[in-house]
C-alpha cells in the first residue's frame, strides 16, 4: 500500500477502506508519511468529502491512535458534552454541577478559546489555583469521588487528531463536515463517556453560519456516535447574539454561578436546562425532559447544584471561596457602563463583532499558547427584541486602560442594529436531534 495511491483514490472521488485509512493516518503519527502527502489527502477529503463509513472508521482509527479511557468501573453510564464554540458560551460551567448533582457523573476534556470564541479551561483559570492538567489516575479519582472532572485534553488522547488538526489549521481544510466531526467524536470517545451530547452553534458567532450546515454537522456526528454504541443527542443552538450577558472569563463565572443560584439570565438559564436535560434522558437518569427539567429546577432551588459546583471546583485545586466573594478573581481597573445612543428595539447585536472585541480587550487569544487577561469583558443589558431608552444602559465593558475601553466601546456600539418597529428574538433552539 502507497500513500500516494490512496491521496489518488480519494481525489478521484472513491471510498477508502478501512485498511487504508489505518495504514495513512497510522503511518502519518508515526511520522512515516510527511505533512506534504498528509496535506494533500486532508485536500482531497475536503474537496471529495467521505461516506457515513468512512466517516466512522476515520473516527475509530483517530479514537484508537492513543489511550482510550474505560470509564465503565466508575458509573454504569458517564456523560459527557461538547460545544462547537460561540460567544458567551459559559454551559459547561453551569450544566456540568447540574448534571453531577443529580447523581450522574460528567467526565469532560474541554479546550482554550482560540480566535473569537472562548474557551472553558481559561474561563474555570480564573477562580485561584484551579488545576487544568490532571494525571488519567487524578482524572478518574476525582470523577469517582466528586462525580465531575473538567480538565485540560490529554496528549496520549486521539493523537492522531491533534496532528492531523494542526495541518488543518495551515492547509484551509478545516470547514469540512467530516473532518470536523471525526475530529470532536474520535476525542470524545477517546475520552470514554458512555452518552455525549453535542452544542453545536450556528450564526454570526459560530463556525457554522447556515442552520442547514450546523444540522448537517449535528446529524454527522450523532450517526457517528450511534454507529459507535455511544447514546447521542445534539441541540442546534442560535449565536448571532452572545448567549447569556456576559462575555469574558471572570464575567462568565460570575454569570454561571448566579445561574447556578436560580439568578441567571432567562435565555442563558433556558439553555442550560436544555443541554442538562438532553444529558438525563441520554444518560438514563431521566425517564423524559419534562422529568429532567423538574429534577434540575429541584436542584437549583434546594442549592444542591451550586454546593457540587463548590465540590468540584475545590476537589480541582480552586478557591471555594469564589462562590461568596467574586472579588477574588481578576478584574480589570478600568469599568464603564455604555449608555444607548438612541431610543428603539435591539434589532442585533452582532456575535462575532462582540467576540472579536473581547479578544481585543485581551480575554480572547488568536494564536495558540498568547496568554489572555482574565480580568476584561463585557456584560450586555437588553438583548435582541427589547425596547431600549436613550441614556439607558446598553452593556458595561470591563478594560485594562482607558484607549483599549474606548476601542471596545466604539466596535461595540457599531455591533447593534435598531429599529423603530417591535423585533422578534432570535430562537433559541433551532433543532434537536436525538
Amino acid at each position: 500500500m502507497r500513500a500516494v495511491d490512496i491521496i489518488a483514490k480519494k481525489r478521484d472521488g472513491h471510498e477508502l477502506s478501512r485498511e487504508e485509512l489505518e495504514f495513512f493516518i497510522h503511518g502519518f503519527v508515526r511520522g512515516d508519511i510527511p505533512d506534504y502527502q498528509a496535506a494533500a489527502w486532508l485536500m482531497a477529503v475536503f474537496c471529495r468529502g467521505m461516506s457515513h463509513r468512512e466517516t466512522v472508521d476515520l473516527t475509530l482509527i483517530m479514537a484508537h491512535s492513543g489511550d482510550v479511557l474505560d470509564l465503565s468501573d466508575i458509573a454504569p453510564v458517564v456523560v459527557d458534552k461538547h460545544s462547537t464554540g460561540g460567544v458567551g458560551d459559559k454551559t459547561t460551567i453551569a450544566v456540568a454541577p447540574m448534571v453531577a448533582a443529580a447523581g450522574l457523573p460528567i467526565a469532560k476534556m474541554s479546550g482554550r478559546g482560540l480566535g473569537f470564541t472562548g474557551g472553558t479551561l481559561d474561563k474555570l483559570e480564573s477562580i485561584p489555583g484551579y488545576i487544568v492538567p490532571l494525571s488519567r489516575e487524578q482524572f478518574m479519582a476525582q470523577l469517582r469521588r466528586v462525580g465531575v472532572v473538567v480538565a485540560g485534553p490529554s496528549a496520549d488522547l486521539a493523537p492522531a487528531d491533534a496532528k492531523l488538526y494542526a495541518l488543518r489549521d495551515v492547509t484551509a481544510t478545516i470547514d469540512s463536515i467530516p473532518l470536523i466531526a471525526s475530529s470532536i467524536m474520535s476525542k470524545k470517545i477517546a475520552a470514554g463517556a458512555h452518552a455525549i451530547v453535542l452544542d453545536v452553534k450556528v450564526g454570526r458567532g459560530a463556525f457554522m453560519k447556515t442552520e442547514e450546515a450546523a444540522i448537517e454537522l449535528a446529524q454527522t456526528m450523532v450517526d457517528i456516535g450511534r454507529s459507535l454504541g455511544r447514546r447521542m443527542a445534539a441541540v442546534v443552538s442560535d449565536m448571532n447574539q452572545p448567549l447569556g450577558q456576559a462575555v469574558g472569563n471572570t464575567v462568565e463565572v460570575v454569570e454561571a454561578i448566579n445561574t447556578l443560584r436560580g439568578q441567571g439570565p432567562a435565555d442563558f438559564t433556558e439553555h442550560c436546562y436544555t443541554v442538562a436535560g438532553q444529558l438525563l434522558v441520554a444518560g438514563q437518569a431521566a425517564a423524559d425532559l419534562e422529568q429532567a427539567r423538574q429534577r434540575l429546577q429541584q436542584l437549583i432551588r434546594s442549592g444542591a447544584a451550586l454546593e457540587k459546583f463548590v465540590q468540584w471546583i475545590e476537589a480541582q485545586g480552586g478557591d471555594p471561596r469564589v462562590v461568596d466573594d467574586f472579588s477574588i478573581m481578576p478584574w480589570a481597573p478600568v469599568v464603564e457602563e455604555v449608555l444607548a445612543p438612541q431610543s428603539g428595539y435591539i434589532a442585533g447585536i452582532d456575535a462575532l463583532e462582540v467576540g472579536l472585541t473581547a479578544v481585543e480587550l485581551g480575554a480572547g487569544r488568536e494564536k495558540k499558547g498568547e496568554p489572555i487577561d482574565h480580568g476584561v469583558g463585557i456584560v450586555f443589558g437588553p438583548k435582541v427584541g427589547d425596547f431600549v431608552e436613550r441614556g439607558q444602559r446598553l452593556f458595561t465593558l470591563y478594560a485594562r486602560d482607558a484607549e483599549s475601553l474606548a476601542r471596545a466601546r466604539q466596535r461595540l456600539l457599531a455591533a447593534y442594529t435598531w429599529s423603530e418597529e417591535p423585533v422578534e428574538p432570535p430562537p433559541l433552539i433551532h433543532r434537536v436531534i436525538g
